[in-house]
């Protein structure tokens, strides 16, 4: 079955469906208790393939300021996401020969938990970021110099016109986010020096494919990208791929290093996985179409399994108010029936309820408070920091189901 929409990166118009989760709230917009009368939006949710580009994508564009301009994830609520991002940072100004005539630059910067580290060093810095909330947080608390706007062509001219060109741009999680994908890549190309880097962290599709991660599926994620797909799309705009990593960060993410100037010569792992993607299938429509086969039968499997808890009496809660905690709950109908609330870090969430389930959301004290025999682990990329912190829950006998790739108990 084809889809009416174009590819968002290389123009094909026919593009082919391979999972439909119907429709669905933003999976971010955290309610308040005055907003649970009132009615959701919702919104199509199905996944297809470009059979040129190999780029899988989700088919509707929801306004990205109905998305961003006021968001509730604050990077620095994870210390995973802390230690990760000064692990970079510090790679990259030892082996660029960063200075206080450098400047380092991260599109969607969040609340400053990646640039405060090249902050400490007197480097620079310059924060992209649209929700005015956390840029607000940013420059308040840790003195990062932000920008509330979307990155693209345009942005990036802007700020070339005032002399600012980047050493160093980085851009974790947000390429999936941008409806105009050539646009931001050719702002790319404007706002580097000419021996400038860019540093690109996405989710990766073969591990969303192959570890059965269909919960990463939301409105906010426009792409799902492979080596594949990326090669071609930064090509396009003559910027080109010089090294790349796997990371096991969010469920299983790609980090590429682009230039312009092509001073780099390509690594031997830029070769080796764009073979392995092809040996895998990446090009195959039916690798997709296998995917969604198995995310019917996890939610079959999961349904039951606490289902069969709640006809036990045990007490259910779940933890992590997080976007794909919604994709989760809302696909395979588990709601207030099952769970009796959610918890999460995140004092920015606290008080709110889950979209579409509309679940309250609490501190994690409250597992200890109520001692729910389960708590269905949403939050499933965090699972070792999760579990370090819930140890106390855990030795009093409560068990987490980690639902992701397929049913675990611990």
């Amino acid at each position: 079955m084809s889809s009416a929409v174009a590819c968002r990166s290389c123009g094909r118009s026919d593009l082919q469906l391979v999972l439909s989760l119907g429709r669905m709230p933003l999976a971010n917009a955290l309610l308040t208790v005055d907003q649970l009368n009132q009615l959701e939006p919702t919104y199509p949710l199905e996944l297809a393939f470009c059979p040129d580009c190999s780029l899988l994508q989700i088919t509707e564009t929801v306004p990205a300021e109905q998305l961003f301009r006021d968001y509730l994830y604050f990077s620095s609520f994870s210390d995973t996401m802390l230690t990760h991002a000064q692990a970079i940072v510090e790679r990259v100004r030892k082996w660029r020969s960063l200075n206080s005539n450098s400047l380092a630059v991260e599109i969607a910067s969040n609340d400053g938990y990646l640039l405060q580290y090249y902050k400490q060093a007197d480097i620079p810095v310059l924060g992209i970021e649209p929700a005015l909330n956390i840029a607000q947080v940013a420059e308040e608390k840790r003195g990062i110099r932000t920008l509330t706007d979307f990155f693209g062509d345009e942005c990036a001219e802007r700020l070339v016109a005032k002399g600012e060109r980047a050493d160093v741009v980085h851009a974790n999680n947000v390429l999936a986010h941008v409806p105009d994908l050539n646009g931001f890549v050719r702002g790319l190309g404007l706002l580097l020096k000419p021996d400038g880097i860019a540093i690109i962290e996405v989710p990766y599709v073969k591990d969303l494919i192959d570890r059965c991660e269909f919960d990463t599926i939301y409105h906010e994620h426009l792409f799902y990208f492979s080596l594949t797909a990326l090669d071609q799309l930064f090509a396009r705009h003559g910027l080109s791929i010089f090294d790349v990593e796997r990371l096991t960060i969010h469920g299983g993410s790609l980090r590429v290093f682009v230039q312009i100037d092509k001073s780099e010569r390509p690594s031997a792992a830029v070769a080796k996985m764009l073979q392995e993607e092809a040996d895998w299938g990446v090009s195959r429509v039916q690798l997709y179409l296998d995917f969604a086969h198995r995310v019917a039968e996890l939610k079959k499997s999961l349904r039951n399994f606490v289902g069969q808890l709640k006809n036990q009496n045990e007490r259910l809660a779940a933890y992590g108010a997080a976007a794909k905690g919604s994709t989760l709950l809302n696909y395979f109908e588990i709601g207030r029936s099952i769970l009796d609330f959610v918890v999460d870090r995140s004092t920015y969430k606290q008080g709110r309820y889950m979209p579409g389930v509309h679940l309250p959301i609490s501190a994690p004290a409250r597992l200890l408070e109520d001692m729910p025999s389960y708590v269905l682990l949403l939050t499933w990329n965090f699972a070792d920091e999760i579990l370090s912190q819930q140890a106390e829950y855990r030795r009093r006998g409560g068990k987490f189901i980690i639902p992701i790739p397929e049913i675990q108990v611990v």
